[in-house]
């Protein structure tokens, strides 16, 4: 009886898919396309994400829940790209990603989150590392055109870059850790930005975009409403891995 009202209510919050495509797009980051009837009918705002329900966690009927962003939705093809960051080791969220393939299915979340792009905004600032630039990239394709773009993305080395629309700066930790990233921090600070504040999106690791957020307030006067953040994971924080 227990099993069957759990699995009426895994049917009523999820939705059921299928992995239907893998390729790695960075060294370190795998593309996951997921298919079925079921996405057809789901709305998206660019810079939401899903919750997939994976591995032996504890949670609704043995699985854990871990987020990710929407790379891409197309309800004609009933698809949704995600993109996941082999982080090392063996948490849930990373070993999912790792051994994703087609044939594999999966319950997710409807999307869902508000760290999307301000209709209204003077001009947009974006900073985070890999994890955040999935989200970045739905989010930039999402702008009209014209609209003042200003931003930093860290990735471990050169090839660890997705392509994202937008002049956004690159630069590269070369190995040191990206929790408390002052690589992150610098490449913020050293942007030209107008004098008014604009709107900022910040994600990714929980220290980092913390610190970011702590220079734009402190040290260039924002306003804590003008900066959107996203804390994707962080060293030893269980549900962030």
């Amino acid at each position: 009886m227990k099993q069957t009202v759990a699995r009426r209510l895994l049917n009523r919050m999820f939705v059921a898919g299928e992995v239907v495509e893998v390729e790695q797009v960075t060294s370190r980051m795998r593309r996951v396309r997921i298919g079925g009837e079921a996405l057809a009918g789901l709305t998206w705002t660019p810079g939401q994400h899903v919750r997939l329900l994976i591995g032996d966690g504890g949670g609704l009927l043995g699985g854990a829940l871990r987020t990710y962003s929407i790379w891409q939705y197309d309800p004609t093809w009933e698809s949704m790209d995600l993109i996941g960051y082999d982080h090392g080791g063996d948490s849930p969220g990373t070993s999912w990603i790792r051994k994703a393939k087609p044939g594999m299915e999966i319950a997710f979340t409807r999307p869902d989150g508000g760290f999307v792009v301000k209709e209204e905004a003077p001009y947009h600032v974006f900073a985070g590392e890999e994890t955040a630039s999935v989200a970045f990239g739905a989010m930039l394709r999402a702008l009209p055109d014209g609209e003042r773009v200003f931003g930093a993305v860290e990735a471990d080395g050169p090839g660890d870059h997705l392509d994202l629309a937008g002049d956004l700066v690159r630069v590269c930790r070369g190995g040191a850790s990206a929790a408390g990233s002052k690589v992150l921090v610098d490449a913020v600070r050293a942007l030209d930005l107008p004098d008014e504040p604009g709107v900022a999106y910040l994600a990714g690791e929980a220290r980092t975009i913390q610190a970011v957020r702590a220079h734009l307030v402190n040290e260039r006067g924002w306003q804590r409403r003008d900066v959107r953040t996203k804390p994707f994971w962080t060293p030893g924080r269980k549900g962030l891995d």
